[in-house]
């Protein structure tokens, strides 16, 4: 699963003519797919100069800490790429309050979009990887949270619902993909995963609806008789 993914990755980026803005997932599925993107023979072959990497989601942690999902993803490729420092976009979590983290990052979004209305037929992101969880969130769009209802922001605030307080792209931000690869692994994923591709509307995983595709990688152990 995560050499398929981040070889499709890869060739994405390859392919597209001019910039790619990826949104990366946290958690521990993607973790190997980013593992690959540093090693041969994806390392050599992705265009890093015309790429730019954002987060589907953060925990409000320092980036030093184990939780925080730009420190893992950093761990596991960006600090052994070619990738252009200005290329990379981080959560600013120091100094700066939970709302204003997410505001930021918002501005930051918009000023690579070149707008601050997202237009249906052109979307911010080229590729956007998400996760899932055994309840059915993806990114930090918790099951039961206010942020599940949030249409008039590209990236809000969750304070609540987890341990660590986090900031989350929400719907608008996530729809407006090119593509939207899930990343999904693990036995005990096997029964959300089927809810959801059988139809099953209840999650917040099953409501994203991007401009473009949805991409389900999975492997065995979740795939299931979907395999």
């Amino acid at each position: 699963m995560a050499r398929a993914g981040a070889k499709y990755l890869c060739d994405l980026a390859a392919d597209h003519e001019g910039r790619t803005i990826v949104a990366l997932s946290g958690g521990s599925t993607p973790k190997p797919l980013y593992e690959h993107l540093g090693r041969e023979p994806i390392k050599s072959r992705l265009p890093w100069d015309r790429v730019h990497w954002v987060l589907g989601d953060e925990r409000f942690v320092p980036p030093s800490e184990p939780a925080s999902n730009y420190g893992m993803a950093r761990r596991a490729f960006l600090d052994h790429v070619p990738v252009p420092p200005e290329n990379v976009h981080p959560v600013e979590t120091d100094g700066v309050t939970l709302d204003e983290a997410a505001m930021r990052y918002e501005a930051m979004l918009q000023g690579l979009y070149g707008s601050d209305t997202l237009q249906p037929g052109r979307p911010l992101l080229s590729l956007t990887l998400l996760g899932l969880g055994e309840d059915g969130h993806t990114a930090s769009l918790l099951p039961g949270e206010p942020v599940l209802k949030v249409r008039d922001r590209w990236v809000a605030p969750v304070p609540k619902g987890r341990t660590e307080e986090r900031i989350t792209l929400t719907y608008p931000a996530l729809d407006s993909s090119a593509v939207v690869a899930f990343l999904v692994s693990g036995e005990g994923k096997r029964d959300i995963l089927d809810k959801i591709l059988s139809g099953d509307t209840r999650f917040p995983a099953s409501r994203i609806r991007p401009i473009g595709e949805v991409i389900w990688f999975a492997d065995r152990a979740a795939a299931g008789s979907w395999a």
